[in-house]
């Protein structure tokens, strides 16, 4: 699947439900779902800044394909970064480059979180880009 239908697909499972508290759910239904990270990498090193919980993403680049693990200690960011890994994961770095995010606004995440919740999601988005830089630089 494409990094656009991959958006599509989750936009339209948010779209199932009109409160909130069922999105949230379903937010830490797909945490639970995360595969666990290898504790090695719960380090300082992949713990990722701006973030109010802790967050730990981990990038392994393997055939210019990158694939993302992550974990957090809070239920509501591991749903979130979750969703990040869903549609970024798997990809080469152009395509995470290129990707336009849409399904953040689409399912109304960014509104319906609280403003540090927000600005951990934004950061995320943006280690997740850095890291398919980096990747990029090093593969050219």
């Amino acid at each position: 699947m494409t990094i656009n239908e991959i958006q599509d697909s989750i936009t339209d499972e948010f779209s199932l439900f009109d409160d909130w508290m069922d999105k949230y759910n379903l937010l830490i239904d797909l945490g639970k779902d995360l595969p666990v990270i290898d504790p090695k990498f719960k380090v300082k090193d992949f713990l990722i800044e701006g973030c109010q919980s802790k967050v730990w993403l981990y990038p392994s680049f393997n055939g210019g394909i990158i694939s993302f693990t992550a974990d957090s200690d809070a239920i509501i960011t591991r749903g979130i970064v979750a969703l990040l890994i869903k549609v970024l994961s798997s990809r080469t770095p152009e395509e995470i480059l290129s990707a336009d995010l849409y399904f953040i606004d689409k399912i109304g995440l960014r509104q319906n979180l609280s403003p540090t919740r927000s600005n951990g999601l934004l950061s995320m988005v943006r280690q997740m880009k850095l890291y398919a830089m980096a990747f990029d630089a090093k593969n050219k």
